[in-house]
């Protein structure tokens, strides 16, 4: 329940902090990203004060054992860039760009009841289910397919094929959970 409360406070300090700084509103970020027009430096100066404050605020606090509200720290463990992320990124930054709106001010802004940020919680919606599924039908691929497609790619880069197993299909099968 401490764990719930806290998101819940960690989650309204976020959201009242964007309202503050005008980060709902879309013209902050497209401003800000029209550098050879009318351009807005706000959005780089509040996403400088973030990361100082994030930057020092995580390093006070994995000096601690556990966090305050949960018995262990949950970080990410996987530092690869695969082709989901990369992909995943360039459609945030095109959304981002043509709407003005990412996931936290778009709830902030819908919240306060703008329309704008209604659809844009319909289409990250959407692309959230849509990536789900595209998910779940490439875990769902036979072994042996996905073996042979990128073994096939290994050998027209040029490796042997005894380098391919260790290389692009073991990548594979690591990442899909599976032993070669």
């Amino acid at each position: 329940m401490k764990s719930h409360l806290a998101a819940f406070g960690a989650g309204s300090l976020f959201a009242v902090g964007l309202a503050i700084s005008g980060m709902t509103k879309p013209s902050k970020v497209i401003g800000f990203l029209d550098a050879a027009g009318a351009w807005d430096p706000s959005l780089g100066l509040v996403m400088a004060a973030a990361l100082t404050v994030s930057f020092i605020a995580y390093r006070l606090i994995r000096r601690r054992a556990s966090p305050l509200f949960d018995a262990k720290f949950h970080l990410p463990t996987r530092k690869d860039i695969d082709w989901r992320l990369v992909v995943g990124a360039a459609l945030f930054g095109v959304g981002w760009g043509l709407g003005g709106f990412c996931p936290g001010p778009g709830l902030v802004a819908a919240g306060g009841g703008s329309a704008g940020a209604l659809v844009f919680l319909v289409g990250m919606t959407g692309g959230m289910l849509v990536e789900q599924a595209v998910a779940r039908r490439i875990a769902h691929r036979p072994h042996e397919l996905r073996s042979a497609k990128a073994t096939e790619r290994t050998w027209k880069r040029g490796a042997e094929p005894e380098q391919a197993r260790s290389g692009v299909v073991g990548d594979l099968d690591k990442h899909f959970g599976e032993q070669p």
